[in-house]
């Protein structure tokens, strides 16, 4: 005889053991998903080594050029964005790692407290110089391997010619053989992001709705992670910029990659209104403030707005849809705001309007003609016309004749 009480726990753990082999398939197909991802990079990778090694070995005779493959790689693995910048201060950190390591191994000859020594040194020398974590991080290994490896008269100069072999097969691998394709790039990073800021604005909608303040307090921990997928958003812009810029087989992507080039930064503000948004939610819901039934509506229809942006972003569209339910969000907030609001009530009704505003801009609305749009689909223009808001009340006393 079973106990009361004990059959719920049992379906409990009949769905999780139901699960787990659904969880598998989604491990294994989320690995895949990654391999696919990287495996462009893996194959340019691959290709630069090689090229690196056969140039520095065959053609400039260098017996073991074991810097020329590793720059080539760490040229392709750098930073997106700054893939030039990282090459140079590579370069420089080889040479600085190669001098001072060379340098002080004839003067104190090598062994463990030399190592250190000599690690010491090429870290202060690279700092010194004003040096980024890359030059930093490159002096200091090139420096490890010049003090544990045999050394010989004109090793500083080959070592450092095989850097530059490899930054700069590195470079052409990644702008003339075998260029990233950019709106594939951009488009990876762009999805996770806009979803996150969708999702995340109809829960606080429905949140709202439901008077679920767990929820709410959930979306906004979940818009808060988010920040890390714009991060990546706007460092694949970046990337997808220099590509285009350096890789002529990519120069016909320029038109479509500049919706998302322009309206990334608009996006990352939209991001942080609608924070500033939802904690003004929880602060209502905790003070027991009345809100409109309209504004839960209003949050949710952004949020349906960002999604229709990612549909249309990625199919190289106009973003009209975006536009109509961006706007109507906001007439919505505007009913909610006539229909009276407390003090926290009328700072979601400007979240709103904000982020409104921040999407239109998004999707290629100048920067004056943006509220614009906003005010007129609220019909403030009309309601300050009718005399219903003032921009300012009169002073006491204060009339139209008055003379001083």
């Amino acid at each position: 005889m079973t106990e009361a009480g004990a059959e719920p726990t049992d379906r409990r753990v009949a769905k999780i053991l139901a699960g787990i082999p659904g969880r598998s398939r989604n491990s294994v197909a989320a690995a895949w998903t990654r391999v696919r991802g990287g495996l462009f990079l893996a194959v340019q990778a691959a290709l630069a080594a090689g090229l690196a090694w056969f140039l520095a070995h065959d053609v400039f005779d260098r017996p073991t050029p074991f810097f020329a493959p590793i720059a080539a790689v760490i040229t392709l693995a750098s930073s997106v964005g700054q893939r030039a910048r990282r090459t140079a201060e590579l370069v420089l950190g080889v040479a600085i790692g190669i001098g001072v390591g060379d340098a002080l191994i004839f003067v104190i000859g090598s062994g463990p407290w030399q190592i250190g020594l000599i690690v010491l040194g090429a870290v202060l020398v690279a700092t010194a110089v004003g040096g980024g974590t890359p030059l930093v991080v490159q002096s200091a290994s090139s420096a490890v391997l010049v003090a544990t490896l045999t050394t010989g008269p004109g090793l500083p100069y080959t070592r450092f010619l095989d850097a530059l072999i490899g930054g700069g097969v590195g470079l052409i691998v990644m702008t003339l053989l075998l260029p990233l394709n950019p709106l594939t790039v951009v488009r990876r990073a762009a999805d996770p992001a806009l979803t996150e800021l969708a999702e995340g604005l109809r829960a606080v909608g429905k949140g709202l709705a439901d008077g679920d303040d767990e929820e709410v307090g959930a979306a906004l921990t979940r818009l808060r992670a988010a920040e890390a997928a714009f991060a990546a958003f706007t460092a694949a812009v970046a990337a997808a910029r220099e590509n285009v810029a350096f890789a002529p087989a990519r120069w016909r992507t320029k038109g479509a990659l500049a919706q998302y080039v322009d309206g990334a930064q608009q996006l990352t503000h939209a991001l942080r209104n609608v924070r500033v948004l939802t904690r003004r939610v929880l602060t209502a819901m905790g003070d027991q403030e009345t809100m409109p039934e309209v504004l839960p509506d209003s949050i949710g229809l952004l949020g349906d707005a960002v999604d229709l942006l990612r549909q249309e972003w990625a199919r190289g569209a106009e973003p009209i849809a975006t536009r109509e339910r961006a706007l109507r969000a906001a007439a919505e907030a505007g009913r909610g705001f006539d229909e009276g609001v407390g003090f926290s009530g009328g700072v979601v009704v400007a979240q709103i309007r904000t982020t409104a505003t921040d999407l239109l801009r998004a999707t290629g609305i100048e920067h004056a003609e943006a509220p614009r749009l906003v005010r007129k689909a609220v019909g403030w223009q009309a309601k300050r016309r009718a005399g219903r808001y003032r921009t300012a009340r009169p002073r006491p006393g204060a009339s139209g004749n008055h003379t001083p």
